[in-house]
């Protein structure tokens, strides 16, 4: 479903060449939830930004649902982000001066979807992420944990082929980041595919497959977390 061959990114950082991908091939099959790893400048960021379609290799093929996309003008790849993927971020990226419905409605603004249509989907995903009772509260009224649901609706309400999370516990306490968790295993046990960023090792244990990264590199396709990382609570 997702393919990377290999992909090679480089920034010119003054007169200095970064390679923040090198040569990175590996594949995402529907219905997995995979986690990357990595401190910080091992390329997982640029890889996501490339997965998502907001940044375009040097060179290397992306084949997102058997398209090649990395050779697409910003354009077409906008459609494509539109139409295929899902994103959740660490500071939640919501409109302040918008209600929690006018935010999840947001991605389907320039689409063909009537806004009595938007609002329907809306109103039925933030009943699903538990948020049923604060729909016509902004953001600056709701909790970190309760504006990441809003965004995990709004990341939802396009029906995407994958949703991308970057970091998105990196903003909120441990007891709040276990309920975001919780609430994406159960999203990708009714069949969404996941790919997340995450540096904490707990937070990666919840996917089913950790890809470990360093220098723009890929150090471990399938890297095993210790089994008390797994259950720290018991």
């Amino acid at each position: 479903m997702l393919e990377l061959r290999h992909i090679c990114k480089s920034f010119l950082n003054g007169t200095e060449q970064v390679h923040a991908l090198n040569d990175i091939s590996l594949s995402i099959q529907t219905n997995e939830f995979v986690a990357f790893m990595g401190s910080s400048g091992s390329g997982k960021s640029t890889l996501m930004n490339i997965l998502g379609c907001l940044d375009a290799p040097n060179s290397g093929q992306y084949l997102l649902d058997n398209q090649d996309v990395a050779s697409l003008d910003d354009d077409t790849l906008s459609q494509i982000r539109n139409k295929h993927i899902g994103f959740i971020f660490q500071t939640f990226h919501l409109l302040p001066k918008l209600d929690a419905i006018a935010n999840v409605k947001l991605p389907l603004r320039y689409t063909h979807v009537s806004d009595a249509e938007a609002t329907e989907r809306a109103v039925a995903l933030l009943q699903k992420v538990g948020l049923g009772h604060r729909m016509h509260h902004k953001p600056f009224e709701m909790s970190g944990g309760q504006r990441q649901r809003v965004a995990i609706a709004r990341a939802l309400i396009n029906n995407p082929t994958v949703v991308l999370a970057d970091e998105p516990t990196g903003n909120l306490d441990s007891k709040t980041s276990v309920e975001i968790m919780a609430l994406l295993t159960d999203l990708h046990k009714q069949g969404q595919t996941i790919v997340m960023v995450t540096h904490e090792d707990d937070i990666a244990a919840h996917a089913q497959r950790v890809v470990m990264m360093r220098d723009g590199k890929v150090l471990d396709l399938d890297y095993k977390i210790d089994a008390m990382t797994r259950h720290p609570h018991g």
